[in-house]
This record gives C-alpha cells, structure tokens and sequence, in this order.
C-alpha cells in the first residue's frame, strides 16, 4: 500500500542534506567522487544538489504513478527547485520567529497519519520503507511541513477575518446561494507574467497560454502541460487544486465553473499573477444535511488526589443503584456530578451531535435504550452513567450553509493573502541559483 502523506499533511519530499565531501582512494589510484554540490543561495541558507536530486526523484515517481508524460528534465528541475526555494523561506522564517516542533508533536503526527491509513505505527513503518522512504526522513519531512504551516499560520490566517455581515451576504447573495450548492475539484496552469512586464512579454504569455488551451481541446493531457508550463505551486501535481467551492474563486471563475461539464476546460483568463486556465476535474455535493441529534443527559465522577480510581468506580455504582431505586437523576447530579458545564443543569447535555463527544461516551450511548441507564463507563474524564432521553434526525443545512459561507470567504482571502505573501517574500529574497 502507497502511503500519501499529502493526504493529511502536504508531502516536502526533501532529502537530507550531505554537507562533507565523499572520496574514495585504492592503492592503485586515487578516484575523487562527484561532491554533493549547493545549487542556491537562500539568503542566509542553502540548497544542496542531493535534496534537489531527492525531490525530482519523487515527483518523477508521482508523475509516473499518475501515469502523466514527464516534463523536459530542465523544467522540472526548474519548477522543483523553485517550490525547494519558497519552502526553504518558509522555513528560515519559523527559525528566526523561534518555532520549534517537539517530538511529542511529532509522534503524535506519525500516529495519527497511522491510524488514518488503518495502520499501527509499526505498519506504518514498514510500508514507508517499501516506497523507500524511512521513518526518519517521514519525520522530517512532517516536521518541516508543521513548521511552514505554523509559519502560515501566524503571517497570514491569523489576519484574515471574516464578519458576520459578511457571511449574511453571502448567504442571501445569488451567487452565494448558487455555489453553495457544489464544489468542485478543479486543477489549473497559470503562464505567469512578471508585474513589470513590457507588452512583448505580455503578448508572449498570452501567445502560449492560447497554444496551451489550443492543445487541451485536442486531446492533450492537462497533467503533463501544468508539469511542464505551469508556474503554479501545484504543477507538479498536475496542477490539481483539491476541492473549492466557486466562491473561492477570482472572477470570472467563480461564474464560470458553475456552468461547466467534467472536463472542461476555461479560456485563458488574465489575472494579476499571469494567464490561468482551469479544469473542472470532479463535481460534488448538493444534498440536504441530516444531522443525527441523541438528547442525553449524565453524571461525571473524577478520581483525585483524595479518591482513588477505584473509589471513584464505587461511587459511580452507589449513586445508578439509588436513581434505580428511584431517586432523581437530576438532584443527584446536581449534588454529585464533576462536570461543570451541566452539573447545575441536572446533567442535561440538551441535544448533542455524537461525533462531538469522545469515543467511549459515543459507544455506550449508541447502545443505550432510550429511557434506560447505562451501566458504569470510564472515558479519559473519568467514570459516567447516563441515560438517553431521545434520539432525532435534524435538518442542519442551515447551520452547515453558514459553516460553509464562513469557510469559503475565509479561504478565499486566506489564498489570496498567502499567494501575495509568498511572491514577495520570495521578491525580497536574495536568491543565487548555481545551476
């Protein structure tokens, strides 16, 4: 089984740096090997020709998993060593703002990741290392992508801020009411521009951004072309975007996927960054969202200093046999109950989503009868019973609409921010590539 770290955290696929020199001498002669090489200068760092050979090599086996005609070698070369040069920013930038991953963080990752691919860590491991890859350098690669994603984090979603107003907007705009209705998976080329290009540069762009469209409509693969025209972060990948809700989109693209097939493919389109042109990869959504609601309501006792784990089990016990014998759940749970938020309301935890609750509560209340007490239960909070007063299914599309409002406007600023932020940070840079 190929394990896709992108599928949870994006992949760097970087290699380790190799900063000695390697010879070899016989006693017949003396054979000096190729030294590992810098091919740029990244203000006050450097990229080796090993992590750029690694990287290649992992993009050449996507490429070829994805069944995709590869680049011209000088392309992808140029095109990895640039995305090698915007995360090496990325990364020079959480060194100097003090962030650090610790190794709990770390482990934790790796579990997740595990668990996610319905592995143990051990088989995690192991299947790692068939695709040729250790868990060291997994790590680091998690590591760096951790780092670049709290860098992002702190530089650019903390300042995007989406009001209410906003979202009511949206919600009662034509379009928002349009696009809320599906989103797409959607890939792009963008032919970039320079922002200080003369009109020949201009019309030379716009000259191969048509040849690239003319080429698409004659069957040409859309993958290849992104890998090898593309100056976008995703070319490698085929220029694939993931899934976006339209309203993510600049215009004229947020208008025009809605009226496009599978397949589709836009005219060229200028915008500030260059020449793009988007493919409508897949289409989803559209469905009224049902929310399965379990009104419940519990009492929490937690072991302490003063009362041991197993005192705390006794408890538990005596206070279901005294509701049994009919005292109210309600004034014991008021008297007794340690969870502060609905302790004072007799343990009612009103309706809840079951996926909000951790996994033990789940469980136990999936298989309690309605109206009925559970037997004594331990979640990491400590030891619970609780009864199930009634089950519903909600019509939450309202409520998932506005979620969704809120989370296209946010991307949609977070993107634009983000692709800002990293032309000019890269603009800044003092950039001396060797190759």
């Amino acid at each position: 089984m190929k394990i896709k770290l992108s599928d949870f955290l994006r992949p760097l696929l970087a290699g380790a740096l190799l900063l000695g020199s390697v010879t070899a001498v016989t006693t017949a002669a003396a054979e000096v090997r190729q030294l590992d090489r810098i091919v740029a200068i990244v203000d006050n760092d450097v990229i080796m020709q090993s992590q750029l050979d690694q990287r290649i090599r992992e993009v050449q086996q996507t490429i070829e998993k994805r069944g995709a005609e590869m680049p011209p070698a000088d392309v992808m070369q140029q095109q990895v060593l640039e995305r090698l040069i915007t995360e090496n920013l990325q990364l020079q930038i959480g060194e100097r703002s003090g962030i650090r991953i610790s190794d709990e963080e770390l482990n934790q990752a790796m579990g997740t990741i595990a668990q996610r691919n319905n592995m143990t860590l051990d088989q995690f491991r192991a299947a790692l290392e068939r695709d040729g890859l250790s868990l060291d350098t997994a790590r680091e690669q998690i590591r760096r992508e951790m780092v670049i994603s709290r860098v992002r984090q702190r530089r650019i979603a903390e300042r995007v801020q989406v009001s209410n107003q906003e979202v009511e907007n949206f919600l009662a705009s034509d379009l928002g009411k349009m696009q809320l209705s599906e989103e797409y998976r959607l890939a792009n080329i963008l032919i970039p521009v320079p922002e200080s290009a003369d009109s020949a540069t201009i019309e030379t762009a716009e000259k191969l951004a048509m040849d690239t469209y003319q080429q698409l409509q004659q069957g040409a693969d859309f993958a290849t072309l992104a890998a090898s025209r593309s100056a976008s972060e995703n070319a490698l990948e085929g220029g694939d975007m993931g899934w976006r809700k339209a309203a993510q989109l600049p215009p004229p693209f947020d208008t025009e996927v809605s009226a496009m097939s599978v397949g589709d493919v836009t005219q060229p389109v200028r915008t500030p960054p260059g020449f793009i042109l988007l493919k409508v990869l897949e289409k989803r959504g559209g469905d009224t969202q049902v929310r399965d609601e379990i009104h419940v309501r519990h009492i929490l006792i937690k072991p302490s200093q003063i009362r041991s784990e197993e005192e705390s089990r006794r408890l538990i016990e005596r206070l279901r046999d005294r509701i049994i014998a009919g005292e109210s759940f309600a004034d014991l749970a008021k008297n007794f109950s340690e969870d502060p938020g609905s302790a004072l309301n007799g343990g009612d935890l009103n309706w809840v989503d079951p996926s909000s609750l951790v996994p033990e509560f789940q469980e136990v209340m999936a298989n309690t009868p309605g109206g009925q007490l559970s037997e004594p239960f331990k979640t990491p909070y400590g030891w619970h019973i609780l009864e199930v007063l009634g089950r519903r299914a909600t019509d939450a599309s309202e409520e998932v609409r506005e979620q969704q409002a809120l989370s296209l406007l946010r991307n949609r600023k977070y993107e634009e921010e983000l692709q800002n932020w990293l032309r000019q940070i890269r603009d800044e840079a003092y950039v001396e590539i060797k190759i």
